[in-house]
């Protein structure tokens, strides 16, 4: 399909799944909470494989999240992760007895700091997993960020904005925002770190990952965070040919496939 194409169809897929009208899609007992990545919006690169899952009965909330382009980190990473919970709460409140955290980049970050977190999820759903802050310690602008908003704030000016340097496969940008919400982002020990949060989910739940061979992340390997996951029997690590920002695309049968599953959402063995 020719990329202009593909962008007709996914402004199209977007308008139909607004927010707001979201919660109409699907019927069923299942819901997943699926979030964006960075500098996107709601559902995004995500439209096409939302319009799939919820024309098959799964109901979805698509959040705009502090990373989104039009938020600009307007809230720190606990309140994104309340964020995420008030979306499952929507879900629950609607008839989805079964919930799943999910996103692609860092909406797959997110998810799996969600879950990390012991906050309650039926299954995690990660797509082209992205932000790394434990792999930038050496980063010279990120590195100096961080070691900027941490003096900041023990000068007592953790609530003070500020320009510090952000990271979007591989390309830096300068956001304003206050030292305590970008520490609570780009800390490399803290939830951004997909290693200690996969390490961090208390109890065995599906689990979800699929990444594209050219992704700078597949190199990698299940071992960066998808091993450190409590294991389940239904989870799944998955490389697929393509990019970043493709997998959600060129994958939807593999995720639309794994979401229909009934016995992921049910704990079946």
């Amino acid at each position: 399909m020719e990329p202009a194409m593909v962008d007709r169809r996914r402004l199209m897929f977007s308008a139909l799944l607004l927010p707001g009208a979201l919660k109409a899609q699907g019927g069923g007992a299942s819901g997943i909470v699926l979030m964006h990545g960075k500098q996107d919006r709601a559902l995004g690169l995500l439209a096409p494989l939302a319009f799939t899952i919820s024309g098959r009965g799964v109901r979805l909330d698509g959040p705009t999240m502090p990373w989104a382009g039009s938020r600009d980190y307007d809230a720190d990473y606990p309140t994104a992760l309340d964020e995420i919970e008030s979306a499952v709460a929507r879900l629950r409140a609607a008839g989805a007895t079964r919930v799943a955290v999910g996103g692609q980049s860092f909406g797959a970050n997110a998810a799996l700091a969600f879950a990390g977190s012991g906050r309650k999820a039926d299954a995690v759903l990660a797509i082209a997993p992205g932000h790394v802050p434990d792999r930038w310690r050496d980063h010279p602008r990120i590195s100096a960020s961080v070691q900027r908003a941490r003096e900041m704030i023990a000068a007592g000016q953790g609530d003070t904005r500020a320009g510090f340097d952000d990271i979007n496969q591989g390309q830096t940008r300068t956001v304003r925002t206050s030292a305590r919400n970008y520490l609570s982002f780009f800390d490399p020990d803290g939830l951004g770190s997909m290693p200690k949060s996969a390490a961090s989910i208390p109890a065995p739940v599906p689990l979800l990952w699929i990444i594209g061979s050219n992704d700078r992340l597949a190199a990698s390997g299940p071992a960066y965070a998808f091993d450190k996951a409590p294991k389940h029997p239904k989870s799944q690590y998955s490389e697929v040919s393509g990019g970043h920002l493709d997998t959600a695309d060129i994958a939807i049968d593999e995720i639309v496939r794994w979401t229909d599953r009934k016995s992921v959402w049910e704990g079946k063995r």
